[in-house]
């Protein structure tokens, strides 16, 4: 579906890894998988409204997916993780850096996620140039 909402066809996608959940409790385990676009982008783009119009349609994909994303935080100020649906990062955008509050790229908590890392790993040795 992001092919069609992207107008593009993704480059390459990883293998499925299924997981505990991260983050809270759950008797479900998820499917996750990283996925490899290839945008033309042009010269001078800019980095944080090209990923926020992004962002923007993976949200909406959520949404129609039956994900409710409102984020909850508890007492101290840290979020609550739950079961969802589905669930689209952007984990990387190039070698551009993005801090605003909607979005941080690279994905601040990727690096502490086997789950991300393993099929991230997996497609970037597929997709060295």
């Amino acid at each position: 579906m992001l092919n069609v909402e992207l107008k593009i066809p993704y480059k390459a996608i990883s293998s499925m890894i299924e997981t505990e959940p991260w983050g809270f409790e759950s008797d479900h385990r998820f499917m996750n998988a990283v996925v490899l676009y290839e945008l033309d982008l042009q010269e001078g783009y800019n980095a944080e409204a090209e990923g926020l119009m992004i962002l923007e349609i993976c949200k909406d994909i959520e949404r129609r997916m039956g994900r409710n994303c409102e984020v909850r935080h508890d007492e101290r100020g840290e979020r609550i993780y739950s079961d969802r649906p589905i669930d689209i990062d952007i984990l990387l955008f190039g070698d551009n850096k993005i801090d605003c509050p909607e979005l941080t790229v690279p994905h601040k908590l990727m690096y502490e996620r086997d789950f991300v890392m393993i099929p991230l790993r997996e497609i970037l040795e597929k997709n060295k140039n």
